[in-house]
């Protein structure tokens, strides 16, 4: 069983108030960074951790933060993004939930390392309870001294506050959080200028995920070296994984980079195996955006070396035979499951959620939704399927921000690696929709 960096005290009772956080070593690292290290001694520990952003990107947090322009006069903010929106995933707020101290030191020790006074959590509108649980956590926070003025005796000042958005995805686009936290329209900006450079109110901003934030904490207790002897290559550390579909035992585990995806998958201590004694069909390893994987390339890779749950072996092969981790939501399923129907759900939301600035994700999400839908409804044609590969080709690399690409990549995996079952749904047309309903017994052929 691989080693607990950030869920360890999640099971204590009371773990989310501080008196019972700061008895199990709450708070360590804030007295540890403040009061023995510099700044860019913290940015250079996060560096040797070798700590990537856990938000979907995989960019290395340290390198990012080196980034930071440092004019003087000028403030700095760091943001962490807690939009949590990607279909699939919820290990960011399961942490804010349970052990909500956790973020907020992680917020402080970054914070210092940056050289922000100020910084924004903000948070998807739909976790509406979870503002609260911050809210209660950063009160507590300031009645102990480690928020406000004078932190610790240091001279270092430090205000935090909760920003709940507006539930729209296109916000957890770091730019677009930007301008939703600034009162204007959740928009993405064209880059560059890069937020490190021209951030929130034209100041240079650091945009963290969750996960990324908290994990800060354990590499500054233990040292950037410690951390980044857990995992593999140049995926280091652990990773929070939101796990679900047609599984056993779905729930947000911790693992070790570079744990095999067939002991995540099918161990007890982990997914526990395809629900009801189902073949396994497909999965989709890091949440809606990234390639769906068909059962033969889910445990092996095309090469038949084991299947990595690590940034580099779920890419192994590009996306010809591979995926992404992304943000870790790892959706599973069984051979019952129609690969036309998930895609068309997939496609509805990019659709209804395109901020509409960029014509080829504006059009392009409700062309494959209108096509995904004739199809998914007995009314396809044989070349609506590569019309279909053909509008997601001229999404992809064509927009401001990824959520183009995050539109076309699961269409295109699809087709591309369940094409018979789409010209299933063309050569029988009202097969899908009968089973759907319980009317015809025969699952779809796994393929």
């Amino acid at each position: 069983m691989g080693r607990k960096l950030l869920l360890e005290n999640a099971h204590i009772e009371g773990i989310h108030t501080y008196e019972v956080y700061r008895k199990h070593g709450g708070y360590r690292s804030v007295e540890k960074a403040l009061k023995t290290m510099s700044p860019d001694a913290i940015v250079e520990e996060v560096k040797k951790s070798g700590l990537r952003g856990r938000g979907g990107a995989g960019f290395p947090t340290g390198m990012k933060w080196s980034f930071l322009a440092k004019p003087e006069g000028v403030p700095r903010y760091l943001l962490c993004n807690a939009d949590e929106s990607e279909p699939g995933t919820f290990k960011d707020r399961f942490l804010m939930e349970k052990i909500p101290h956790l973020l907020i030191e992680g917020m402080i020790v970054s914070s210092f390392a940056l050289g922000a006074n100020t910084s924004y959590i903000y948070i998807r509108g739909e976790y509406s309870w979870v503002v609260f649980i911050l809210e209660k956590a950063i009160a507590e926070a300031y009645a102990k001294g480690w928020l406000g003025k004078n932190i610790l005796g240091t001279g270092y000042d430090l205000d935090l506050y909760v920003n709940p958005g507006a539930g729209a995805y296109i916000c957890g686009e770091e730019t677009a959080l930007i301008e939703s936290l600034e009162g204007k329209r959740g928009n993405p900006r064209v880059k560059p200028p890069f937020p490190a450079v021209k951030g929130l109110w034209q100041a240079p901003t650091v945009v963290n995920n969750v996960e990324t934030i908290a994990a800060v904490v354990p590499i500054i207790n233990e040292g950037g070296e410690e951390y980044a002897k857990i995992g593999i290559g140049r995926s280091t550390g652990t990773k929070l994984i939101s796990a679900g579909g047609n599984i056993n035992k779905p729930g947000v585990y911790e693992i070790d980079l570079g744990l095999p995806m067939e002991e995540f998958l099918y161990s007890d201590e982990w997914c526990g195996g395809i629900k009801n004694g189902k073949r396994l069909k497909a999965c989709v390893p890091g949440g809606s955006s990234v390639p769906i994987l068909p059962h033969f390339l889910v445990c092996k890779t095309a090469t038949g070396e084991d299947r990595l749950m690590s940034y580099e072996s779920l890419s192994d092969g590009g996306f010809a035979t591979g995926s992404m981790l992304g943000s870790g939501g790892f959706i599973v399923y069984d051979e019952d499951q129609c690969i036309v129907r998930n895609t068309w759900n997939f496609t509805r939301f990019y659709h209804h959620e395109s901020c509409g600035q960029c014509s080829p994700c504006r059009e392009g999400t409700g062309w494959m939704e209108k096509v995904l839908w004739r199809l998914e409804n007995g009314q396809g044609k044989l070349s609506d399927i590569d019309l279909l590969v053909d509008v997601a080709k001229k999404i992809e690399g064509n927009t401001i921000c990824p959520l183009g690409d995050a539109a076309a990549w699961p269409v295109a995996a699809a087709i591309r690696h369940f094409r018979e079952e789409f010209e299933w749904h063309v050569n029988e047309p009202k097969a899908c929709m009968e089973r759907n309903y319980g009317l015809v017994k025969e699952p779809v052929a796994v393929v």
